[in-house]
């Protein structure tokens, strides 16, 4: 049955479904577009100026969405890192074993809650879900201006980690669902970079923000409740504006099948409403699921600490609140500039192994001129924090990498979800290394990001060498058997290890 997002006007003129010999003929239980597909009436060849035609405008159409989308979740589950340096310990009578917990509360029910996001935004629209879940977080962040308690400060964290979580798993299947693989690394870049703009916003409006002063609202309160309005009206846009798939956006029809048919050679499908148990016991199966787990997990840890600590570690060095706000903004300058670098270089060259050890190497420097420089050197310490910026820009190529080389709907579903419990894990344990005995240096949670950052590489090189093994793997096994290509196997809702035909990207 076609799904039920499907427009009458797209299927006024049915071609003939009798499937040919070698074709997929399970329609009901393969990728909505397929269906879509079988029952739309032809339309003229695409040439290469369509496509960019179409490309530009599926940008436009989607692509400032989901910037804005990662922009305020970052945004907003950092802002407590500003309202660090702006009164909140005195104002909440918290100490800094609480602060910590706060980070450490958010990351472990972000955690909790990416399987029940994963079958939920699978049975229902993705893109309502995502803008949903981007309301119900803003009205979180606006009433954590209300918080005085610490007890107050945990509920709030304990709400936002459970709807922040949907972000980055719907953002990752609606890449997927409109962007060739060669083309996934940028545009998931395009919307990663709301982590660096988070942060200069973040540093401008705690700036702004110090100099007001009232008898109602202290700063950092006044800041909680004017961002989370914010949030709450973007998450209204997002239900209306930006479409669930190709099938029922704003396109044309022949816009439309265009959209579809250029994806063909991903392999990997665009959507499909029944979950499959069988692709979730793959994914637990798969090599590669526990290799990006392990890569994910590692270079988080490093990720979590400096998210966490930022404004901790720049006042260590000897800054007052004022400058601590302002110093932070080239740190949101190093990610932007290494997002986009490393994103365009793995989309141009398919190679995000390869930029993820590029990242990594700029995390390790850092971090070793942060632990063992001299106290005094202010300036080598305050550039070692900005290079390990360069170590978030990592994940937005993880990202792409499970959208490259994931096939089959429920697998890519699970896999979001088993990929951002890994980063919860890394963003978990990293402000642990944070110990207040270890004040105000942090010598150690310094040395945690060299190890950490170099685990990263061991773990990337292996995954690259097992992509590499595979393909030839499966090459070997083609030419030996003589295999068909099957038409429509391309959404026919295979898993990447049922299609012979399916080859990984490095």
């Amino acid at each position: 049955m076609a799904d039920s997002s499907i427009k009458e006007k797209d299927i006024e003129t049915p071609r003939d479904v009798s499937p040919e010999v070698g074709e997929v003929s399970e329609i009901d239980d393969g990728d909505a577009a397929l269906q879509f597909l079988r029952r739309a009436s032809k339309v003229a060849e695409m040439t290469r100026a369509d496509e960019k035609k179409l490309v530009r405008k599926i940008d436009l159409m989607i692509m400032p969405l989901m910037w804005c989308c990662y922009c305020l979740q970052y945004l907003d589950k950092t802002l407590i890192n500003y309202a660090a340096v702006m009164g909140l310990y005195t104002d909440a009578k918290i100490t800094t074993a609480q602060f910590s917990n706060l980070a450490l509360i958010f990351y472990v029910t972000y955690l909790a809650f990416e399987f029940p996001h994963g079958y939920g935004m699978q049975r229902l629209p993705t893109a309502r879900y995502l803008g949903a879940m981007v309301a119900l977080w803003g009205l979180i962040v606006a009433v954590t201006s209300a918080c005085k308690s610490y007890g107050a400060l945990v509920t709030t964290r304990v709400l936002l980690g459970c709807f922040e979580s949907a972000v980055a798993p719907s953002l990752i299947l609606i890449t997927s669902m409109w962007y060739k693989k060669h083309e996934q690394p940028p545009r998931v870049g395009i919307w990663y970079l709301g982590t660096g703009t988070g942060t200069i916003f973040g540093s401008l409006i705690s700036f702004g923000f110090q100099h007001y002063h009232s008898a109602t609202f202290n700063s950092w309160q006044i800041m909680f409740l004017i961002v989370g309005l914010v949030t709450i009206m973007f998450g209204i846009l997002v239900v209306f504006f930006l479409p669930d798939n190709p099938m029922s956006s704003r396109l044309s029809h022949q816009e439309k099948v265009w959209a579809i048919e250029r994806l063909r050679e991903n392999q990997t499908g665009i959507e499909n409403k029944h979950f499959k148990p069988k692709q979730v016991a793959e994914c637990f199966a798969d090599p590669q699921t526990w290799l990006l787990s392990l890569i994910v997990i590692s270079s988080n840890v490093p990720n979590g600490a400096v998210s966490s600590y930022q404004a901790t570690i720049i006042k260590s060095f000897g800054y007052n609140s004022f400058n601590t706000a302002l110093l932070q903004i080239p740190s949101g300058g190093v990610s932007i500039v290494a997002i986009l670098i490393a994103t365009y270089l793995a989309g141009r060259f398919n190679q995000r192994g390869l930029n993820i050890i590029t990242l990594l190497v700029p995390g390790i420097v850092g971090a070793a001129l942060m632990a063992f420089l001299p106290a005094n050197d202010k300036a080598g310490k305050l550039i070692g924090n900005y290079l390990t910026n360069a170590i978030g820009a990592t994940l937005p190529l993880n990202y792409s990498w499970v959208a490259a080389n994931y096939a089959g709907h429920t697998k890519k579903v699970t896999m979001n979800a088993i990929l951002l419990m890994s980063f919860c894990l890394g963003n978990i344990i990293g402000p642990l290394t944070f110990r207040k005995n270890d004040a105000p240096n942090y010598i150690p949670a310094k040395i945690t990001i060299i190890v950490t950052c170099t685990a990263a590489i061991v773990f990337t090189l292996m995954l690259r060498a097992y992509y590499v093994w595979e393909n030839k793997r499966r090459d070997r096994l083609v030419e030996e058997s003589g295999v068909r290509h099957k038409t429509d196997v391309e959404f026919s809702d295979v898993t990447d290890r049922e299609n012979r035909e399916f080859r990984y990207r490095l």
